[in-house]
């Protein structure tokens, strides 16, 4: 497993996003991922990225993440393994995308570029993905289908907040820790919170099979992409 984190600032607020604040978060995930880490801060401040690294695929320096696209509009931070994507990778080789490393992270990024946010739908695996968009000033989250990889947020005023585990979250000075009594009442009924709460007031987990979008003007939207097949009637397959 690997750990993400970030901030996505779409407002004037401050204190600004630093390369120890992201640290801070993301190391309070050391255990997900020994291997490596990394941060990356826009140069406008508004969006920093942060990953602790187990290495899988490819386990040479060129799978370091958060990683960018070629001209660097487009960063990822990922968590989980894409079962599909030597296939993948050979579709967008053949039109023409060009990859530096033999990891399912870059091909994630090829996908985006081709698909935009539909880059979801071929994706055959266990995931976790924060992607930075910065040609349409957006943050995109997207969990698996079945949500085997774990992701968390948080809207604070003029933030978003994300990350693998909730700890991650609340070592941001602006997160506070009011118990979700609601939520409380869940686990000690049923030992778990129904998606999205939590049992921290303000934290949510994204439900499985559902991508976020987060666009510069604060508005967050969140999308179901896949959903379970729905059985069709035994009538329809009985014997005449």
């Amino acid at each position: 497993m690997c750990g993400i984190v970030g901030i996505f600032k779409f407002g004037s607020v401050h204190p600004e996003i630093t390369e120890n604040l992201i640290e801070n978060m993301r190391d309070r995930m050391t255990h997900r991922g020994p291997d490596d880490a990394g941060v990356y801060i826009s140069p406008d401040g508004r969006i920093g990225l942060g990953h602790r690294r187990l290495s899988i695929i490819d386990l040479s320096a060129s799978g370091r993440q958060p990683m960018p696209n070629e001209d660097n509009t487009i960063w990822i931070s990922f968590n989980g393994e894409i079962y599909n994507h030597r296939r993948l990778r050979k579709e967008l080789v053949d039109k023409g995308h060009i990859y530096f490393s033999e990891t399912d992270t870059e091909t994630l990024v090829h996908l985006y570029e081709e698909r935009g946010l539909d880059f979801v739908q071929p994706l055959e695996g266990m995931f976790a993905i924060a992607l930075w968009d910065s040609n349409e000033e957006r943050l995109v989250l997207v969990r698996d289908r079945l949500g085997v990889k774990p992701l968390y947020y948080i809207q604070i005023p003029g933030q978003i907040l994300f990350a693998s585990e909730i700890k991650a979250l609340l070592a941001h000075p602006a997160v506070v820790r009011d118990i979700n009594e609601e939520a409380l009442y869940h686990y000690l009924t049923f030992l778990t919170t129904p998606a999205p709460q939590t049992l921290f007031r303000g934290i949510e987990k994204l439900p499985a099979g559902h991508m976020l979008v987060c666009e510069s003007n604060g508005r967050v939207k969140v999308t179901r992409y896949w959903d379970a097949i729905v059985p069709s009637p035994t009538e329809e397959y009985s014997e005449e």
